[in-house]
């Protein structure tokens, strides 16, 4: 008699838990800063215009860094500001001696130019981990505020598999946020990277090769089953809504950018949408504003 196979599913990788314990450690380090300069790390947000989901990231990250016992400064500004108002606020900000780290929310209002404004900020209150100087620094391996959803990423990932040595990292997506700078933190632990995109030739064959997949391309459940390799560890970094009619007239559900319920068949370890990537980003810009807080004083903190 043969046995049928039995199905087993990936573990769900559980990025809000990690993400309490990071920011619970953070706060520590920020305590440290706190007792020996006097004053709690700050770090300033900047949102302008009345966009709904960045109104809402900005008050979910202010919210934790208040929470975490740091000093959050917020500057609403009018959707119609003007490219030399921006300028002139960033750099107050760079000059301030009570900020260490400078946000300033994407996207911006389409009058604004969004690449001056990040490379107008001191790339060591560059939280964000954008500026020029950030990026070379990251790519030649020095130290550097890397952004942060991808290094939120690379935590999730030496978590679960210890060292990445000689592992094969597939990235999809290319972008300057997550997928570029996710390359240069693969590279950095040793992993074999290959980066794939829209114009790559046979992108399920490529994926399948993968033993960490990364899925940063911004299309809902683009990742099917059939790109992954048996028991690779999945990271999506997507999130977008999509129209859920069954919920009711114009509500709308979360998915990232790979089918969650098709991948986790095959997977052997995969993060939700939501409650995976999505709360590492905000506990990593705890993160680079308590590092960026350290470097500026001289205090030294323990690595997190």
């Amino acid at each position: 008699m043969v046995e049928a196979a039995i199905m087993t599913e990936a573990k769900r990788i559980d990025g809000k838990q990690f993400a309490e314990t990071l920011v619970a450690k953070v706060a520590n380090e920020a305590a440290k800063i706190g007792a020996t300069t006097g004053t709690a790390p700050g770090l300033a947000v900047v949102l302008v215009g009345d966009d709904p989901a960045s109104a809402v990231y900005v008050r979910n990250k202010i919210a934790t860094t208040t929470a975490a016992g740091m000093r959050s400064i917020e500057h609403r500004l009018a959707a119609d500001t003007s490219q030399s108002a921006l300028m002139a606020l960033i750099d107050q900000l760079n000059h301030d001696a009570l900020v260490d780290g400078i946000l300033v929310q994407m996207p911006l209002p389409p009058q604004l130019d969004e690449l001056a404004v990040i490379n107008a900020i001191n790339p060591d209150k560059d939280v964000d981990g954008f500026h020029v100087v950030n990026v070379g620094r990251l790519a030649t391996g020095q130290p550097a505020l890397v952004p942060c959803t991808p290094y939120g990423c690379i935590l999730l990932l030496k978590d679960q598999l210890g060292d990445l040595a000689g592992r094969h990292a597939v990235v999809v997506g290319r972008s300057n946020i997550v997928g570029k700078p996710m390359a240069q933190l693969l590279l950095a632990a040793h992993c074999t990277v290959t980066i794939a995109h829209s114009r790559s030739d046979d992108l399920p064959a490529l994926c399948r090769q993968a033993d960490i997949l990364v899925a940063a391309v911004g299309r809902p459940e683009m990742i099917t089953a059939d790109y992954i390799k048996p028991g690779a560890v999945v990271i999506d970094v997507g999130i977008n809504r999509v129209a859920a009619p069954d919920r009711g007239a114009g509500k709308f559900r979360l998915t990232g950018d790979v089918d969650y319920a098709a991948a986790r068949r095959v997977a052997g370890a995969i993060t939700p949408v939501p409650g995976g990537v999505g709360p590492m980003t905000i506990a990593c810009l705890l993160r680079n504003t308590v590092v960026a807080a350290s470097r500026r004083h001289g205090v030294i903190i323990d690595d997190i």
